[in-house]
């Protein structure tokens, strides 16, 4: 995994298109798992156990510019829509790159965490309220990405088991990445009504996406012990396994820290500490099994790596899972008074910022070349 050279950049902008106007032609949601492992990034970093100066500055700056990737990435999609209706609408029937919906929502789901985590120190209440609208618009597209993409694989897309990948994953875990965000806007919410109806939506979501995620995994065991490993240019999703779980832990710990008080405020007290301790036990459980699906990520990436390993936008695919099983461990770091989570969550953090510069760097010159900018759905059939 190297990072490209100064002398890669003498080439000319988009000198590997026909014409620029092929940057919206063949854009493809895939881009949006950029934003996954930025927003990520941001806010691993600003939870990092050791106090490093000039780190929350760091953070917060990766969280803007997050921001302004997801805009220009929006725009360039719509604009694909708009103006080449056709060709875009053929991503609906492609049995890989229409699972990459999910990484929409999912990268705006960042974004919501960051107006929480560094937007209310800055703007205070109206941080929150941003928040909580941009959620609502998370929690539509997560809905609708969980319901129609599994449908569409059942009724318009040609999918079989020895093509399987973790791929599957996408559209259904973003409701359980926006599940995690209800968990850390409701306690800033002022009404506790409110706070009570976006705590059950999100455990409502969990609901919709863990399971269903874990019924996945089963199928990608029995798909690999048969099948083997799928070919190298989708070595990346090997570590997607790992974002549902990391995600499902953190949601339980999130919302189960969440609920005593949001329960008691709306005179369900009662079910306040059984939330709370159902959310620490199922997280740890979970995040072991997180351990496994990590340690098994890193061997077949090894393996990969010792074949010959192509980049292409799927090593976006080594950033978000690996976060979000970090900020799982920093999380129970904070719970147990057990001092390794703090140090694995922290080597956690430092391996993502390493991943995150070299996977950067080689997005940077394959978006100068013009090379990742392919949408296989214009050339498969």
């Amino acid at each position: 995994m190297t990072a490209p050279t100064h002398a890669d950049f003498y080439e000319a902008p988009l000198s590997s298109l026909a014409s620029p106007r092929e940057v919206v032609r063949q854009f493809t949601p895939n881009w949006f798992a950029a934003t996954m492992g930025t927003g990520i990034l941001a806010l691993a970093l600003a939870q990092f156990p050791m106090n490093i100066p000039g780190l929350q500055v760091v953070a917060e700056s990766l969280w803007l510019f997050n921001i302004g990737l997801f805009s220009l990435f929006a725009a360039l999609y719509a604009a694909r829509w708009i103006f080449y209706f056709d060709g875009a609408r053929r991503i609906l029937g492609h049995s890989v790159v229409s699972m990459f919906f999910g990484c929409i929502p999912m990268g705006l789901a960042t974004i919501i965490n960051g107006f929480l985590t560094f937007g209310v120190a800055r703007s205070g209440h109206a941080a929150v309220e941003i928040a909580q609208a941009l959620w609502w618009v998370d929690v539509a597209m997560a809905v609708v990405c969980g319901i129609a993409i599994p449908f569409m694989m059942f009724t318009r897309q040609s999918h079989s088991i020895d093509q399987m990948t973790a791929v599957w994953l996408l559209p259904v875990v973003a409701a359980e990445v926006a599940a995690v965000s209800g968990g850390l806007l409701a306690p800033h919410l002022t009404d506790p009504h409110q706070q009570l109806t976006v705590l059950v939506t999100s455990y409502a979501l969990w609901a919709c996406s863990v399971p269903l995620a874990m019924s996945i995994l089963v199928i990608l065991v029995l798909r690999m012990a048969i099948h083997k490993l799928p070919q190298a240019s989708m070595a990346a999703s090997s570590w997607l396994a790992l974002g549902p779980i990391g995600t499902g832990s953190l949601g339980l710990l999130v919302l189960g820290g969440a609920a005593p008080a949001i329960f008691a405020a709306n005179g369900l007290g009662g079910y306040g500490s059984a939330a709370r301790g159902i959310g620490l036990i199922g997280g740890l459980l979970l995040w072991g099994y997180g351990f496994w699906w990590a340690a098994m990520a890193v061997i077949i990436t090894a393996r990969y790596l010792r074949e010959g390993l192509p980049f292409n936008l799927g090593w976006w695919g080594y950033t978000f899972p690996l976060g979000v099983y970090a900020v799982c461990t920093l999380k129970l770091a904070t719970l147990l008074p057990i001092g390794a989570f703090a140090v694995f969550g922290a080597g956690l953090v430092i391996a993502l910022a390493a991943m995150w510069l070299v996977v950067g760097a080689r997005t940077l010159r394959g978006a100068w070349r013009g090379d990742l900018f392919v949408s296989p759905c214009l050339t498969d059939t």
